[in-house]
């Protein structure tokens, strides 16, 4: 199959004089009519002993539906990190051989690891368009390269360029789900404003609703493929009280006991065989214990919300499914339901975070600031992320979390499918082993079509998975993915027929450390990296605005991506905004970041020209002038930055070149304001323009 198909050549005639010509009547596209529609279903940061359904301790009556009407897999899994996840997931093929070694923020100039997708490996998406299908994309991308995420594009890595009719959703890593950086395509939107019961995931399950409903009913003959993403439950925790107070004094009984809890239910629901042993707790991870009780209040709560996060996110998937039932379209879905992209997520550091970018640019926050902000958490006041210890639990059975690609605590992800026209399976379990590239050429299977030998005239690369629909209803059939490789950030692993080994930075079992090495060669997983591996310099991938040391910005200049503008971070810069005030002039001029870390030019409404600067929602530095009077005016901030990495510095704020307030800046941030972060332009007054120059 090549896709784009060439155009149909026209077998009518046609003649000088229109009564004389034999037209040729065009038909409906209707290749696709009778395949089975695909709901594939994705959620973020989840272990495998997270849902109800596979022992854990969260009601999730969405992954019961599809498990009761088809089979659940207890040997499924993930790459152990997000971007990687979904690039294999979408086109098949392993990680690091579509150039998604780690997640796009992290990127180097290697191939195996510089987050550019290959048009050698076009999407399931691409082919299933190609062949009919309406396709839609609702939720977290977080598969195009940094410099691709301004609005100048290119847009081919974004999801209308790599197969998608319709998106919406978040481009990067994550968002608050009370204020979200949305897009609807390319275009960037604020469907929170004025909704103060607004929440990403429900807006989500309603924009996939209403395009599927709209699908159907404009092109009832033509199937849909869904790949609905939410962002949750990555952090921010953010949820409603009315579901985390549901949760209220669950967890008291802290990490360990709740891992033993999840162990017993899994014993007893079978989703692990008889004689599975329980992985201890490592070293890095305290006891409960031997954990200041001072803090457990803290750590309870952060644990609440989460579960509370979990259930309302299974509601969302749920209520998307109970439509299709209602559409009476759910018994030719195949819909493939699976919890997370990696295990748990352990980044909220021992104690927990109140602010996600804190621990992100490396800063873990003070307990006793967590103690004193516990009514925050799950509001938009914070960003909060819940304690390394439940991230532990919440992978039961298996060792380590999220990131760790040496062990199945980061690998290892429930999966439920159901297709009722398709199989006669009922809630039955599946033991084989199977890796998220094997998605796609199970979609192939199902949908009858078959990869394409070329896409846009590129050859394309071989699939690297395998379907699992022969499981469907084989319970005992033997596995046919029989090897797979495991690597994110050096650490790494090999499965072979059942034969596991694990390097976590230490010793691979020698029979197995060579089929590891043909493996990585195969796939391009070399040369490997850790965490400190330097990404600047050589290694660094292009920046959109490399060479310019400083940029205009106007009123068009809204939501600008951190990876696309001037960067402010570890030097001394200048930001100007030539502006027109009215007679009482008030507003935001330019902004950088939000609540937890950037900072603001603006005219407060007592109309003084101010600055402030936002470390982490810790500490707010703010300069502040005389108020303005109508006119033209001139508003400058310069930083003296001291040198040296985050690092503090002397900033002063100007008005028509007079100094009207100096203040230290103690500390700043080094790394990321915001992993969605943005450069937000206020309304201004009259005709402004400003400038940003480091």
């Amino acid at each position: 199959m090549r896709i784009p198909e060439p155009s149909n050549p026209f077998e009518g005639r046609l003649a000088r004089l229109y009564q004389d010509a034999t037209p040729r009547p065009l038909k409906l596209d209707k290749r696709s009519q009778g395949r089975p529609n695909v709901l594939l279903v994705m959620l973020d940061d989840v272990g495998f002993g997270t849902c109800s359904t596979f022992g854990g301790p969260i009601p999730t009556p969405g992954v019961d539906a599809v498990a009761a009407a088809g089979v659940s897999y207890n040997q499924f899994h993930t790459t152990a990190l997000c971007s990687p996840t979904r690039a294999a997931l979408l086109t098949g093929r392993n990680h690091h051989s579509v150039h998604m070694g780690g997640i796009t923020e992290i990127a180097n100039s290697f191939p195996a690891y510089d987050s550019a997708i290959p048009r050698e490996t076009a999407t399931v998406a691409q082919l299933l368009q190609s062949q009919g299908y309406g396709t839609g994309c609702f939720g977290k991308w977080h598969l195009t390269p940094s410099w691709e995420q301004g609005p100048a594009g290119p847009f081919d890595r974004w999801p209308t360029g790599l197969g998608f009719d319709r998106f919406y959703g978040i481009l990067g890593a994550e968002a608050s789900h009370w204020e979200p950086a949305v897009y609807d395509q390319t275009t960037p939107i604020e469907p929170h404003r004025g909704r103060p019961d607004y929440h990403l995931t429900e807006d989500l399950a309603d924009q996939a609703i209403t395009w599927i409903d709209r699908h159907r009913a404009s092109a009832p003959d033509r199937p849909f493929f869904c790949y609905f993403a939410p962002a949750a439950v990555h952090a921010p925790h953010h949820v409603a009280p009315e579901w985390s107070d549901r949760f209220k004094g669950q967890f008291d009984q802290g990490w360990d006991a709740l891992r033993e809890e999840i162990f017993a239910r899994q014993q007893a629901l079978g989703v692990i065989p008889p004689g599975t042993r329980l992985t201890p707790r490592p070293d890095e991870i305290p006891a409960w214990a031997d954990y200041d009780d001072r803090y457990k209040p803290v750590a309870s709560r952060l644990m609440e919300v989460f579960a509370g996060f979990m259930a309302h996110t299974d509601a969302q998937v749920l209520r998307v499914i109970e439509h299709l039932k209602a559409q009476g379209c759910f018994e030719d879905t195949l819909v493939i339901y699976l919890t997370g992209d990696n295990g748990a997520s352990a980044e909220g550091t021992v104690h927990g975070a109140w602010s996600a970018p804190s621990f992100q640019n490396g800063v873990h926050e003070d307990p006793e600031w967590l103690l004193a902000h516990m009514d925050d958490f799950g509001t938009d006041r914070c960003e909060n992320h819940f304690n390394v210890g439940w991230a532990w639990a919440l992978d039961a059975p298996f060792q380590w979390m999220k990131q760790v690609a040496s062990h199945f605590g980061g690998t290892r992800n429930a999966l439920a499918v159901s297709w009722p026209r398709g199989m006669e399976a009922r809630g039955g379990l599946r033991s084989q082993f199977h890796h998220v590239i094997d998605i796609y050429p199970t979609i192939l299977e199902v949908t009858g079509l078959s990869a394409p030998e070329s896409v846009n005239g590129i050859t394309q690369a071989p699939i690297h998975g395998v379907s699992m629909a022969y499981s469907f209803d084989a319970p005992e059939a033997p596995s046919r993915h029989r090897t797979q490789y495991f690597e994110i950030l050096g650490n790494r692993a090999i499965v072979e027929d059942g034969w596991m080994a694990s390097c976590f930075h230490g010793r691979l079992l020698e029979a197995l450390k060579a089929r590891f090495e043909e493996e990585a060669e195969r796939y391009g997983v070399y040369p490997l990296r850790d965490a400190s591996a330097r990404r600047g310099g050589a290694y660094s991938v292009p920046h959109a605005l490399e060479g310019h040391r400083k940029m205009r910005y106007g009123p068009a200049h809204v939501r600008m991506p951190e990876h696309s503008i001037i960067s402010l971070k570890n030097t001394s810069y200048r930001i100007t905004a030539e502006i027109e005030t009215p007679e009482a002039p008030a507003g935001v001029l330019a902004c950088q970041g939000g609540n937890m870390a950037g900072w603001a030019l603006y005219i407060d409404e007592e109309h003084r020209p101010s600055f402030v600067y936002n470390w982490f929602g810790h500490e707010f530095t703010t300069l502040k002038g005389s108020p303005l009077g109508a006119g033209m005016q001139v508003l400058e901030v310069h930083y003296a930055h001291d040198g040296g990495f985050a690092a503090g510095g002397e900033a002063t704020l100007s008005v028509n070149g007079a100094a009207v307030a100096v203040d230290r800046i103690p500390r700043t941030v080094g790394v990321i304001f915001s992993m969605s972060g943005e450069l937000r332009r206020g309304p201004g007054y009259g005709k402004p323009c400003g400038g940003l120059s480091p």
